[in-house]
């Protein structure tokens, strides 16, 4: 089955290769969409049950050129690599056959000759803090993309805050997930403007290095290995967990809470009872300048209210490239700064890529924007 489904590596003259996406769908809806687009038109779709069969069959290959435009002039051309994660195998006992289908991709990015290569959503989980699992990379580098991501996900924090009329400063601050490289990078950069910070993870001491880090800049950090420790306390919370599946429960919340659901897959649960809190996913940056696929695979790969909108991790190496600097910007854990995530936000506005108007599984929280600090509320809501 894998040689039946088409690629683009194997399409049309060779393109320079400015950038590659690493990436995988999150849903069987939108994997069935994708292999429908590689079968072509003249093939029907595939009934479910065969998709299931086949799909971890299928090697991770090319299924589309990007071009991305900057708003300074700029222009990049780049591929999304499918790795073919089944949305049902993101759970620890496939790491390894995971571990192995990034690798896959990688070796795509690296033999199309991509200069900079984008690990999006679970690939950089799998792969944080040990770029060496990868194969020899010639003169391609390769970064998680988690410092644009952070980036994105403090930037919704403070428009969410705004939106709502909410003070920052008089907030306690919970973060799930917070010794993660995102997570512990959103504590970073937002410890200094809360009131409080709860931090919540599964491993102890990593939960504690990082509260002696906040703590000796004067934060006042309190830690737990369960989120519903914490739940009714915080008005303000970041999910940005590793986890599989959207499993998270965060108990009952404080009423009026603000969550930023940052996990790709997504963290909470469908079941996760938040009646008084406003939910919106974070970490997404729009396009401002354009961006096109071949095929064509817009509603696909941007499933969202907006256009052009991508998520945090792709989009630095999109930026990178734009900006011609081909270097690993993000890697390993715990690496993120506050000036490092002003450096590559201060990248990414010059070539006219924003926070993304914010959304839930509702529907907009405002209208289309065109800068960081256009906050203009949707009668949608």
């Amino acid at each position: 089955m894998g040689d039946s489904v088409a690629g683009v590596d194997r399409q049309g003259p060779t393109m320079e290769v400015d950038f590659a996406l690493i990436g995988h769908q999150e849903s069987w809806t939108a994997a069935a969409e994708v292999l429908a687009v590689l079968r072509g038109p003249e093939r029907a779709p595939l009934p479910d049950d065969e998709l299931r069969d086949i799909l971890p069959w299928i090697p991770p290959r090319a299924v589309c050129h990007v071009d991305v435009e900057s708003i300074a002039g700029a222009k990049a051309h780049g591929l999304y690599i499918d790795s073919f994660i089944p949305p049902d195998r993101l759970e620890a006992g496939y790491v390894q056959e995971n571990i192995t289908r990034v690798r896959g991709a990688a070796a795509c990015a690296v033999k199309a000759g991509a200069k900079i290569v984008s690990l999006g959503g679970f690939s950089s989980i799998l792969i944080e803090g040990n770029l060496d699992q990868l194969p020899d990379r010639h003169d391609t580098v390769f970064t998680t993309g988690n410092t644009l991501t952070v980036g994105f996900i403090v930037q919704g924090i403070r428009r969410i805050c705004a939106l709502q009329g909410r003070s920052i400063r008089s907030s306690t601050l919970l973060i799930v997930g917070a010794t993660g490289d995102v997570g512990s990078g959103c504590a970073r950069c937002l410890a200094p403007e809360v009131r409080r910070v709860l931090l919540c993870a599964r491993n102890v001491e990593r939960l504690r290095r990082l509260a002696a880090e906040l703590q000796a800049d004067g934060v006042h950090v309190e830690i737990a290995t369960d989120p519903r420790t914490f739940s009714t306390e915080a008005d303000v919370v970041i999910c940005a967990a590793s986890l599989a599946t959207p499993s998270l429960l965060m108990g009952r919340i404080a009423p009026q809470a603000l969550v930023c659901d940052a996990g790709y897959p997504k963290n909470l649960s469908p079941t996760a009872e938040l009646p008084d809190a406003t939910v919106f996913f974070g970490g997404l940056g729009q396009i401002t300048g354009g961006m096109r696929f071949a095929p064509d695979l817009h509603g696909i790969l941007n499933r969202h209210p907006f256009p052009d909108v991508v998520h945090g991790c792709l989009l630095e190496g999109m930026v990178l490239a734009l900006e011609g600097r081909f270097e690993p910007f993000s890697q390993g854990r715990g690496l993120i700064t506050p000036e490092r995530v002003e450096e590559i936000e201060t990248i990414a506005a010059r070539h006219g890529i924003h926070l993304a108007p914010l959304y839930n599984a509702d529907g907009p929280l405002e209208t289309h924007s065109t800068g960081p600090y256009d906050l203009c509320v949707s009668d949608s809501k």
